[in-house]
């Protein structure tokens, strides 16, 4: 047999499996086996097209019973959007995964102040987390925001921390880190939070894509009818 031949036909037979979709038909029939994936699942109207678009973006059904959502928090969230709140969130990552036409339109915008140079400089200085300093320095932003956390649970725990000093008023907090040191606690933390919306996954999982994929759900239920 020559070298490398039965690799190749069996890259040959997995190619034949390939299904050749324009975009708008891969979107179409990830979404239809999704539907298939929750059949017999009910969720709350205005909080459906959120678990949707999670479990789309990262495949992983979980996300079905550990999105945990503050009541009325999407109506809230959605208001919110609609006068134009700007979100912040931890990661670079998270930011460009935003929509920014959609969130422009409703005249918002986005910040993260990660690589802020005055933030690394007092992180740095302090022995704390960018992550934690980013959520200071967005409390002196004049304006309220929605935060969406996707990285760094140092960040929510300084949300909650800045919350109860009556230092931040959030419209919403997404509450969405990933990992294993201090994320479960710290998302807990957010969740015993009064009169602050919030969408928070609970357990070990989320992440910056995470994050993004529930801000963009919110985005469309406005500007693109959920879709």
């Amino acid at each position: 047999m020559e070298p490398g031949k039965k690799t190749d036909d069996r890259g040959e037979a997995l190619l034949r499996q390939v299904r050749r979709l324009p975009p708008e038909q891969i979107e179409k029939e990830s979404f239809s086996i999704l539907s298939r994936g929750l059949a017999g699942r009910t969720f709350l109207p205005e909080e459906e097209p959120v678990i949707r678009r999670v479990i789309h973006t990262t495949a992983d059904f979980e996300y079905a019973d550990t999105l945990c959502f503050s009541p009325q928090a999407v109506s809230k969230a959605l208001s919110a959007l609609a006068q134009g709140t700007p979100i912040v969130t931890d990661t670079r990552m998270a930011q460009a995964g935003i929509n920014k036409k959609a969130l422009e339109s409703l005249g918002g915008r986005t910040y993260c102040f990660m690589s802020d140079a005055d933030v690394a400089r007092r992180a740095a200085r302090e022995g704390v987390t960018r992550a934690s300093v980013s959520m200071e320095k967005a409390a002196e932003l004049g304006s309220d925001a929605i935060f969406a956390v996707g990285n760094a649970p140092t960040a929510l725990i300084r949300l909650y921390e800045l919350i109860r000093e009556g230092r931040l008023h959030p419209r919403l907090i997404i509450g969405v880190p990933v990992g294993f040191v201090n994320v479960e606690v710290s998302k807990e933390l957010i969740c015993t939070l009064s009169g602050v919306p919030y969408i928070v996954a609970r357990g070990r999982k989320g992440g910056s894509n995470v994050a993004a994929a529930i801000c963009n759900a919110l985005l469309y239920q406005l500007v693109r009818g959920g879709k």
